[in-house]
């Protein structure tokens, strides 16, 4: 099949090989992979399928991703993000596992199940000390007073998520999560629930801290992906593990040019030749997920070469000074993320000179792009 302009490249070895070393750090317990905003920008289901025959569990945000999921597996799936009230019942026909943390959706559950005479399982949030959605400590009991009442609902798990497991140098908070969640987890064994899968960790809490927690569940997001929470827990991570990343994100030179001294290039006039040059232009940019920011520091690779980015960045177009590149052509390989020839641009260094974090950078990639196995 011919290969589009611009595309996402996914490397399967790497993907199986990410899944095979962390779970190897938590090898009795069931795993979650989180494919939400499209695999972190990957692609949900061509990560699905990669990953269906390994996983016991997949993870998505809502009923969209879950409808698009059920396409390419009937894995179990947790639908951990808000779905409304008219969508409930299509979630429990997609066999989807909601997340619930209020009386109000618990009254509908059942009633979907009375009508379906089914039990439906439920995953229970726990806000320990994140601040987002979730039960807090003191609302558990009204709930569970509610939740006895409806045999049709099936306590499946309970789980929490860390504000800040990176951080291993100020551990008070984490103590206070766990803490909290021991809580709620008591109460409702207390009320007579049991043998529902309990889960905290996502990459960065297995990586420091799960093989002293008694859950049975871990949720595999950013490390499936190649990536790391943090530079700390990759130097205290790297020597036992290797994480390879999943991604390449691939373009090609529409035209090859020499500008004179003096010259502008792009909106803004932000760049003015200093010399004479030769420049590459490249069609991809904002609305393809190509930071603005970039403008006049990113860089790309063309054989092998860092290109720097010079001027801003256009909604579809990015230009590169190829000076250096002797042999450079329209249609040569660009590289905007990932590896040529054994340079590499990692989503880390694009994300320190935007400020942000590693997967924000491959979850902004457009999905329109197409995106390939290899």
């Amino acid at each position: 099949m011919k290969k589009a302009l611009s595309y996402i490249e996914l490397s399967k070895t790497a993907l199986l090989n990410n899944f095979k070393v962390l779970k190897s750090l938590a090898p009795k317990k069931k795993i979650a992979c989180v494919v939400k905003a499209n695999a972190y920008g990957h692609g949900q289901n061509e990560v699905v399928k990669i990953l269906s025959p390994h996983t016991d569990y997949f993870q998505v945000d809502d009923i969209e991703e879950l409808r698009l999921l059920r396409r390419a597996s009937k894995k179990p799936t947790l639908v951990f993000g808000y779905v409304q009230k008219s969508d409930i019942e299509e979630l429990v026909s997609l066999k989807g596992i909601p997340t619930i943390y209020d009386t109000e959706r618990l009254a509908l559950l059942q009633a979907i199940g009375q009508k379906k005479k089914i039990k439906i399982p439920i995953h229970i949030k726990i806000d320990a000390n994140l601040g987002r959605q979730g039960l807090l400590i003191s609302s558990i009991p009204q709930f569970i007073a509610r939740l006895t009442k409806m045999p049709n609902i099936k306590v499946d798990g309970i789980y929490s998520h860390f504000a800040n497991i990176e951080d291993t140098e100020n551990t008070e908070h984490v103590k206070k999560q766990l803490a909290d969640f021991a809580s709620a987890v008591e109460l409702f064994m207390s009320a007579g629930f049991g043998n529902f899968d309990m889960h905290l960790s996502a990459t960065s809490g297995l990586l420091t801290l799960d093989s002293k927690l008694s859950t049975s569940m871990v949720r595999l997001g950013l490390g499936l992906y190649g990536m790391w929470p943090s530079e700390e827990l990759k130097k205290n991570s790297e020597k036992r593990m290797i994480l390879m990343p999943v991604m390449r994100w691939v373009s090609h030179v529409a035209q090859v040019k020499q500008i004179p001294k003096g010259f502008s290039v792009g909106y803004g006039c932000t760049y003015i030749a200093k010399r004479e040059m030769n420049i590459a232009v490249i069609p991809q940019g904002y609305a393809d997920g190509f930071d603005r920011g970039l403008s006049n520091c990113g860089e790309v690779l063309i054989h092998g070469m860092r290109a720097p980015i010079i001027g801003r960045v256009a909604m579809n177009i990015i230009v590169a000074d190829v000076t250096h590149i002797k042999d450079a052509r329209a249609e040569d390989e660009v590289i905007l993320l990932g590896t040529q020839k054994d340079v590499q641009i990692t989503a880390e260094e694009i994300a320190k000179k935007l400020g942000t974090i590693n997967y924000e950078i491959t979850t902004r990639v457009s999905p329109l792009l197409p995106r390939t196995v290899r």
